[in-house]
């Protein structure tokens, strides 16, 4: 039986992989994962992934910490204790600390996997970020290959970093079925407090300064119908200068902040459209959830979002900071009932690509490739 490490903070361990590990199990797999706990969520990895298969390790996300030398030393007992036949690790810090703690097992033969849910450094991203790639960039020399979810990234990996194999999957699984089952819509506005012939734009996400709610809450101040009703499912650092902001521009009837929320997939279901204004995003998990449940996305001109939003087809690509796109693709849509229909048709048809299940083959099929050559 082959043998692999998975390498990760417990919240992504918790929020995506463990699906994964699970269908690797499955197949045949002895899996076994090394979390850095960042999220105190280390003792459900325990829990749904056996004590016995799961390490902590002393790392924080922080990349100058230098606690971070006792997380290497975790990671290097790890794995020359494992006996491994590969090694997948993921996230910035964790990739990094990893790929460093096997340097020596790769030369017994052991084949590193680094998955990068999206580098921190972009096409027009902050210019603090930048110091990021010539960091991974010298970090990829010490991989058999990365794999990344955003055709950006890839590109960028394939032409300037060092690993010899790079490959591209569609995302880190989602559960389309669920976003996509029908609900009593009715009953979901009128809980909601949402009339029934309003027109409901939806953002999912924290309310922090990438995820860039500001922006659709300034073109919401452009837009006069009063149909028009924008909700936020989110919570965060900026809830009070957005509403603060939504009482100066005169629309506190128009914006509502729903918190965070455990029925997301049931408030997507009596939506319109999905506004998704995010600066940096690796792929955009909550545009592709909306996707699933035919909701048009009307996305910032970024990386990985510009993947899946097609002009006129899924939704419109927006400027990230210009609400007057926004406006004017909200407008569009609202006042276009047949076009919405036919790009919400065409979402439901777009995103299966992006299903957890078909992440879980591609995943397995790459794994196994390299294990067996």
């Amino acid at each position: 039986m082959k043998k692999i490490l998975v390498t990760s903070t417990d919240m992504m361990m918790m929020q995506f992989l463990v699906p994964h590990v699970q269908y690797l199990r499955e197949h045949g797999y002895d899996i076994e994962v090394a979390c850095s706990e960042v999220g105190n969520r280390f003792e459900e990895v325990q829990k749904v992934l056996g004590e016995d298969k799961s390490y902590k390790v002393r790392l924080q996300r922080n990349p100058i910490k230098p606690s971070n030398l006792k997380g290497l030393s975790d990671l290097k007992k790890i794995i020359n204790k494992g006996s491994y036949d590969l090694i997948w690790t993921n996230e910035p810090v964790m990739g990094i600390m990893t790929r460093l703690a096997a340097k020596k097992a790769r030369k017994r033969g052991i084949k590193v996997v680094y998955m990068t849910h999206g580098y921190h450094f972009f096409k027009g991203g902050q210019a603090k970020y930048k110091l990021f790639y010539p960091i991974e960039k010298w970090a990829s020399r010490y991989c058999d290959a990365i794999v990344t979810i955003n055709w950006e990234d890839y590109n960028l990996s394939k032409e300037k970093f060092y690993a010899k194999i790079v490959e591209h999957i569609d995302g880190i699984g989602l559960d389309t079925k669920k976003f996509g089952a029908p609900i009593d819509t009715v009953k979901k506005r009128e809980e909601l407090g949402i009339s029934l012939d309003a027109f409901v734009v939806l953002s999912v996400g924290e309310l922090k300064p990438h995820k860039n709610h500001k922006t659709v809450i300034e073109a919401m101040g452009l837009l006069k119908d009063e149909n028009i009703v924008y909700v936020i499912c989110g919570k965060g650092e900026l809830m009070e200068s957005f509403q603060k902001r939504v009482k100066q521009l005169g629309i506190g009837d128009k914006v509502k902040f729903l918190g965070y929320r455990k029925d997301v997939h049931e408030i997507m279901q009596c939506s319109d459209i999905f506004a998704f204004p995010s600066k940096r995003e690796g792929l955009g998990l909550a545009s592709l959830e909306a996707m699933a449940a035919g909701l048009p996305i009307i996305g910032a001109n970024t990386r990985g979002i510009v993947d899946y939003v097609i002009d006129g087809e899924t939704g419109y690509l927006c400027g990230v900071e210009n609400p007057k796109d926004y406006a004017a693709a909200i407008e569009r849509l609202y006042k276009d009932k047949a076009l919405c229909a036919k790009i919400s048709d065409k979402c439901r048809l777009t995103v299966p690509k992006y299903d957890v299940g078909n992440i879980q083959y591609e995943i397995l099929q790459i794994l196994k490739e390299l294990m067996d050559n």
